[in-house]
């Protein structure tokens, strides 16, 4: 088992815990295991993908058959979260498609199995450089400006570097100069998080703004300014639409669902400032 905040990877004799690069966002993460095994044990590897969300563990699943391993997938429907074994029967050609209570058996036949000759199965390029990001072991693959694939339009939403995208069979991925990776699923969902943190923070900071507007409008009022008053008004009116329309995004609210413009009136009351 992996420990809270490390990879498990697994080398020739013995297993490993490393705070390397978070892939898919996470750490521990699937795919760092599974490449690690198969890098190290090729077709003596059994790869098994069970329920979970987005797609964590397709392209380490792709490692292993390429160096001969066997694939073996939880049926997505009696998954509680289907999406992590559906992405991996998209992307990889799996050998065992089963719901758990058929997955006991075969395993017990795959472990008494003989496996093919690990000759058969050369260890790629790229499967050797991701390893190394992962172990953090090599520091000339840390320091070298080789990267697979090429540079995307796209940043690291974990430390805001450039991504190098590279096809891994039909699988679009990335990584980051520091070791990051992610898959289309896992990009989207944290550029998804960023946006909600930026829309969270725009409305407090609009909120603030009409606040502080109402406020001064009130001090005007009470000099006879009354152009500063109407200055301020505008002022607050602006700010509470802006943030009507970012709280009805972060409700996912039609347009339709408001009612009326929802902009408070400014109440002067009876005291001055």
């Amino acid at each position: 088992m992996a420990s809270p905040d490390y990879h498990l990877l697994i080398e020739r004799g013995r297993t490993r815990h490393v705070h390397g690069p978070r892939e898919n966002r996470h750490r521990p993460a699937i795919d760092p295991l599974f490449r690690s095994a198969a890098y190290f044990y090729g077709p003596r590897v059994v790869g098994v993908v069970l329920t979970g969300a987005l797609d964590d563990g397709t392209a380490g699943l792709l490692a292993v058959k390429r160096r001969g391993g066997i694939a073996v997938v939880q049926d997505p429907k009696e998954a509680m979260y289907p999406s992590m074994p559906r992405s991996a029967l998209t992307h990889v050609e799996v050998d065992y498609c089963l719901p758990l209570d058929g997955m006991g058996a075969v395993l017990a036949q795959l472990a008494r199995q003989q496996a093919e000759d690990e000759g058969a199965y050369p260890v790629l390029a790229d499967l050797e450089q991701e390893t190394r990001y992962t172990s953090m072991d090599d520091q000339d693959t840390l320091d070298s400006d080789k990267r697979l694939g090429t540079p995307s339009p796209f940043s690291c939403p974990d430390c805001g570097g450039v991504l190098w995208e590279f096809q891994d069979g039909e699988l679009l991925r990335f990584r980051c100069r520091v070791g990051h990776a992610f898959s289309v699923d896992s990009v989207l969902a944290a550029q998804s998080e960023q946006l909600e943190t930026a829309l969270w923070a725009a409305l407090k900071t609009l909120e603030e703004s009409a606040s502080l507007s109402r406020r001064l409008a009130q001090q005007a009022h009470g000099r006879g300014q009354d152009w500063l008053v109407r200055n301020f008004e505008e002022k607050v009116r602006e700010a509470e639409q802006r943030a009507i329309t970012i709280r009805r995004v972060l409700k996912q609210e039609e347009p339709g669902e408001s009612a009326g413009n929802g902009v408070r009136p400014i109440n002067f009351g009876d005291k001055a400032g």
